[in-house]
């Protein structure tokens, strides 16, 4: 125990231990740099702290120099870092930062005030296990990284449904699209076949030729070779005869024979010339034949399909009344677009509306023009982080209200003055929030992200607008009182709550003149600390020491923000108004919702209407499209026939001339045969003979090379026919290596491919109004559905994990936890119960799953008559919050794991009975064996106050009188008390 008066120098030794052991200056709440340590008028200043250690004790020591605010550190004698003398206190588990093991004299305070989460994570640090806070951090680490993931992936899960709603919606008009594609493809595909077909079939043509001309040639090589014996023989004959006379007669002869041989081949060529008209002809009979019985099908075909004429007007009937269906629901969608904008505004008011029981929110509309201008130039911040908060509203849990001076309504313009001149300006334009949590999160977005200097207060728990003021307002009347100043505005709970705990606005009295008048008696009146007269404000305060009371007053200034009052009939008025719209708003926009969902139920059987007609016209313009086709081919044909019986007749009439003209040749030839015969009578029978033998070879002979001749021409055309269609081919269809199994599988004659071009076509041109661009965002859609499925499934996985650690840690954290709170609780309440109170320590959470949120509850009382309430920085008396802060730390004594605890002077305030009971308390708890070291700072005593040996009890004093250390002798001390109790 350390004694000492004030200003001895008390808290320096705690200032020493704390520096010494490598703790910040903020710890301590006084300096921030360590050279103001040093006392006044010395350059340096020096700690040294011993530390037991089983193996050898550490001795630490620090040299402050006040010129750079550096320091020089030893450890056992040896120069060191401050980080190694961090690392040797850290492994002697000494936290001079945990307030539940170093609470210094500035800091007593704020021990009240930390929060139930602050006081757990300080409990664990203090006398958990070192792997305690550990799995706290690691269990909120990962509550945190699940929350996160829970987010992640609802925000996946909601993109993904939108997506498959979306392509859903398109599918049908893909499948169209695809539809139609199939269609053009196949066109593009008979296109490309097309030319190829005429090739082949050219081709066939020209092998056809080239095989019969080969077997003309073989013929012909047969028939020349049967021949050449005769011709020999004729031959030698000729020789024989080859005498001038016979040789001129033979000549004329032979001129006469080749003139008939040729009057012959030409009756052959027109009999040939005639045939081949007839094959023709017969030709083109069986083609009509055929085209006719396929015409005769096809109008078969339509006839079936009934009279379809009216299609088109029914078309254009469904497509006007789509288009009607659509430009209607276009108009409803404007219209419930402005009414949702409509009502939203509305259910904006309506949740300012009902975030107070006062009606504060209509005020606040009809005053925001007045207030929020003059905040814009008075106080730019405060009106710039209102502007952001209207738009933010939705990032806060609980109830968030703008600056007071927005929400407060003065029931009366004339009593304004009061509220104004009792509540500051600062707080006037503070913001409010019912959750700490909420106003962290305001003021890291607008004080430390966009700089602006604004105030954020948060309401205390519980309610604290219905508190009961000391007496009641009728007990005060006689002195001129007329109410409380609670009584003459309106607020929101939370707002009325922190006015009432921060500013007594609930026992703050107001009165009149007659106030004025009566005041030296009123201020004689106990209970009243704050009241106001008519135009003044009187503060009273009553000294501890000599009891007597002080006042002091000052000039009630004129109101400036908080003169504008609403009727309460007024307010009535208008939210019944509201309510009145919401009703019609959200009825009008039910009608819609219904209105909308009969057009889509009509726009979809028109579209499937649509449809069947399009169908339904595309298959009979197809079969028209046929009929059509092959009645201009049956016209075709039929104009290019030949008359047989026309021709038949030109062919005798050029047979009988060319015969005529035969007997000509045949009459001169006898001629010329008989002077012949005379001379060459025996030769020419033997050559007649021969020759006549070899005349039917001949003609045949002839014949064959004229065919010959003929099919040579022939080959050459079809040759450069197909080379030109080859080259058309190649240039045309220019096919992939895949689509030759589709090739083999179209048709392979003309008619069958223009057939089926016509029939593809009128599919095709069926399905209107699709767009590639439609199908484009659809397979987008589908692959980024397939992205967001697979993402969905690894952070459902990660989230399963996480799930599992958090299950797995929270086993390992939780149970200790509550038994080390549980054995907290017991010393507590032993302790408060040998004081005649009450209290309880347990651990608090509002939802076990979030363990940022975990806290220790303390909840005490001091009286038998009130309920435990928890401790704050508010509720209770500064000397109640002493003991319940040194009877919490003194149950932690017992289970502290640290070598040594620091209180410095917490019995200030305390009340003589309470401070002795606590004295009593920290010996009998401190003095045992398994306890740490504790020391217990303190500026006075009682009178008989209980000690124990195991005490250490060192008195500090200062003075002008002291001696100097270096003239101390501690042993001559002791010698003169000696003498001295001798003589007694």
């Amino acid at each position: 125990m350390i004694v000492g008066a004030n200003g001895t120098g008390k808290s320096s030794i705690v200032c020493a231990i704390c520096l010494g052991l490598g703790g910040k200056t903020a710890i301590l709440g006084r300096g921030d740099k360590v050279g103001l340590y040093v006392k006044r008028g010395c350059n340096k200043g020096s700690i040294e702290i011993e530390l037991y250690k089983p193996r050898g004790n550490l001795v630490i020591n620090r040299e402050i120099h006040v010129e750079n605010n550096q320091s020089v550190w030893m450890l056992n004698g040896r120069h060191s870092s401050q980080k190694a003398v961090e690392e040797e206190v850290k492994a002697l588990q000494i936290q001079v930062s945990n307030l539940c093991q170093f609470l210094p004299q500035e800091k007593v305070g704020e021990f009240a005030k930390m929060s139930k989460t602050e006081l757990l994570e300080a409990t664990e640090k203090s006398v958990g296990p070192p792997e305690m806070y550990e799995f706290h951090c690691e269990l909120k680490t990962f509550r945190t990284k699940e929350r996160e993931l829970e987010n992640v992936c609802k925000e996946k899960a909601s993109a993904l449904e939108k997506f498959k709603q979306r392509n859903e919606r398109n599918k049908h008009d893909v499948k169209r699209y695809y539809e139609k594609k199939r269609h053009l493809d196949m066109i593009e595909m008979l296109e490309k076949k097309k030319p190829w077909v005429e090739y082949e079939t050219a081709r066939m043509e020209l092998e056809g030729v080239k095989k019969e001309r080969e077997d003309a040639k073989k013929q012909l090589k047969t028939l020349r070779e049967s021949q050449a014996p005769m011709l020999k023989k004729i031959q030698h004959i000729d020789s024989l005869r080859n005498t001038a006379r016979i040789k001129e007669a033979s000549q004329k002869c032979k001129q006469k024979q080749d003139h008939l041989d040729r009057k012959h081949r030409e009756i052959e060529d027109i009999k040939q010339a005639f045939s081949l008209k007839q094959t023709e002809e017969a030709d083109r009979q069986k083609r009509i034949s055929n085209t006719r019985r396929m015409i005769d099908d096809l109008r078969a075909e339509l006839s079936n399909i009934g009279d379809v004429s009216d299609v088109t007007p029914q078309i254009d009937a469904v497509n006007s009344e789509i288009k009607r269906i659509q430009a209607e629901k276009a108009e409803i969608e404007g219209e419930n677009t402005d009414l949702s904008r409509e009502k939203d505004n509305l259910m904006a008011e309506c949740a300012c509306k009902r975030r107070t029981e006062h009606g504060w929110y209509i005020r606040y509309t009809l005053r925001w023009n007045i207030y929020i201008e003059p905040l814009n130039g008075r106080s730019r911040d405060t009106y710039s982080a209102i502007q952001w908060l209207r738009q933010n509203k939705n990032l806060f849990s609980g109830n968030v209200y703008e600056p007071m001076m927005l929400v407060i309504s003065v029931r009366n313009p004339e009593h304004a003055k009061y509220v104004e001149n009792h509540i500051p300006f600062n707080d006037l334009r503070a913001f409010v929030f019912q959750k700490r949590e909420d106003m962290e999160k305001f003021m890291a977005e607008v004080r430390d992200k966009q700089n602006l200097k604004v105030n954020a207060v948060f309401a205390p728990d519980g309610s604290g607008a219905t508190r009961i003021p000391s007496r009641p307002i009728e007990s005060l009347e006689r002195f001129g009182f007329f109410a409380y100043l609670r009584e003459l505005f309106d607020a929101p709970e939370e707002v009325m709550s922190y006015l009432c705990n921060q500013y007594k606005v609930h026992d703050v009295p107001v009165g009149t003149d007659r106030t004025k008048a009566m005041i030296k008696t009123v201020i004689e009146e106990p209970y009243l600390k704050v009241l106001y007269t008519a135009e003044e404000k009187y503060s009273l305060k009553k000294s501890l020491y000599s009891g007597k009371i002080s006042t002091s007053n000052s000039a009630v200034r004129p109101s400036q923000y908080l003169t504008m009052a609403v009727d309460a009939e007024d307010k009535r008025q208008k939210e019944l108004q509201i309510k009145k719209s919401m009703q019609a708003i959200d009825s009008r926009m039910s009608t819609m919702r219904e209105s909308v969902l009969k057009l889509d139920r009509r726009d979809n059987e028109l579209k499937a209407k649509k449809k069947e007609l399009s169908e339904l016209k595309g298959k009979k313009r197809q079969l028209e499209q046929k009929i059509s086709a092959k009645q201009d081919s049956l016209r075709q044909m039929e104009q290019g026939g030949i008359d047989l019986q026309k021709a038949e007749e030109e062919t005798k009439t050029q047979i009988s001339a060319v015969n005529s003209q035969k007997v000509a040749i045949v009459a001169e030839f006898m001629t010329h045969m008989k002077v012949h015969c005379t001379k060459t009578m025996g030769l020419t029978a033997e050559k007649t003979k021969l020759e006549n033998d070899c005349r039917e070879g001949s003609a045949e002979l002839r014949v064959l090379e004229q065919a010959c001749a003929k099919l040579d021409q022939r080959k050459a055309r079809l040759l450069e026919t197909c080379k030109g269609l080859m080259r058309t081919a190649r240039e045309i269809c220019k096919m992939d290596p895949g689509e030759s199994a589709a090739f083999c599988q179209l048709p392979d004659t003309l008619d069958e491919i223009d057939s089926m071009l016509n029939e593809e076509r009128s599919r095709a041109e069926c399905f209107t109004g699709l767009s590639e661009n439609v199908v484009d965002e659809y397979n987008k859609r589908e692959q980024e559905i397939k992205n967001l499925e697979k993402e969905l499934d690894d952070k459902n996985k990660a989230l399963d994990t996480y799930r599992r650690n958090i299950s797995e840690a929270k086993e390992r954290w939780l149970n200790p936890l509550k038994q080390l709170v549980e054995q907290i609780n017991v010393k507590f309440s032993d302790f408060f119960c040998s004081m005649q109170c009450a209290g309880e320590v347990d651990l608090h959470s509002e939802n076990e799953e979030e363990y940022d949120k975990y806290g220790i509850r303390i909840r005490v009382k001091f009286r038998s008559n009130t309920q435990l309430h928890e401790l704050t920085a508010h509720h209770q008396s500064g000397g109640e919050r002493s003991v319940s802060t040194m009877l919490y730390l003194m149950a932690l004594q017992e289970l502290n794991r640290c070598p040594f605890r620091v209180v410095d002077e917490i019995n200030q305030g305390m009340d003589p009975v309470n401070e002795r009971r606590v004295f009593d308390i920290v010996v009998r708890t401190a003095c045992k064996e398994t306890t740490s070291q504790y020391f217990f700072i303190t500026p006075k005593l009682l009178q008989n106050l209980q000690y124990a040996d195991e005490m250490t009890v060192l008195c500090v004093h200062n003075g002008p009188h002291m001696l100097p250390p270096y003239k101390w002798d501690e042993k001559g001390f002791i010698r003169r008390c000696l003498r001295r109790k001798g003589k007694q």
